[in-house]
């Protein structure tokens, strides 16, 4: 097995696809690796609202406090706010024939979901995050 390297100075995880696809389910792979989307309504935090920190399910870096998570009715968890400045990276996303907002693991650079301005306040936003890139760590 390939040792899991960290770039220098940036605390970025690297490892190899085949590291990847041992780690996760195949459903974690596919979202977090490939890009992929669940089907809406079908993913284990949709509706689940117990108090506890949402980790990335590939690195375990603290993403979402339970805090700010809502029920935004779009049938994927939805949260107002990361955990932390700089627990996510944001990138423009041109694919599907939209121009969306992209939301990344800044650790490990594992696709979470997209954000949009359509959330409540204060911040306004939505992060709309698929629930096989989470893991959720009970208080």
């Amino acid at each position: 097995m390939t040792e899991t390297k960290t770039k220098p100075g940036s605390g970025t995880i690297e490892k190899s696809d085949a590291e990847w696809r041992s780690e996760l389910t195949p459903m974690q792979y596919a979202v977090l690796r490939e890009k992929a989307t669940e089907r809406p309504f079908t993913g284990e935090y949709d509706h689940s609202f117990d108090p506890g920190t949402y980790v990335c399910a590939g690195c375990g870096q603290p993403l979402f406090e339970s805090d700010a998570k809502f029920d935004s009715g779009c049938g994927w968890p939805a949260f107002s706010q990361p955990a932390s400045e700089g627990s996510i990276d944001e990138e423009r996303d041109v694919s599907h024939g939209m121009v969306r907002t992209e939301v990344l693991c800044s650790k490990c650079q594992g696709h979470l979901g997209h954000v949009f301005p359509d959330g409540p306040g204060p911040t306004g936003l939505r992060y709309c995050i698929n629930s096989a890139s989470l893991k959720h760590l009970p208080k």
